[in-house]
């Protein structure tokens, strides 16, 4: 897919988008994104997968 902008490690199946304000240009690995959601955003971040096994 690509590598992350930030740690150079291959991107699996889905790149993450910087926010505009974190100044970062290209796309990061879901490990980079959570780091700057905490670093930018201090508290809980909890994922919750929206789709059912169905979808």
């Amino acid at each position: 897919m690509g590598k992350c902008t930030q740690c150079s490690n291959e991107i699996g199946e889905l790149p993450y988008n910087p926010m505009p304000e974190w100044k970062i240009e290209g796309p990061l690995c879901g490990k980079c994104y959570s780091s700057k959601l905490e670093e930018f955003y201090p508290g809980k971040h909890v994922r919750v997968n929206r789709l059912n096994e169905s979808d």
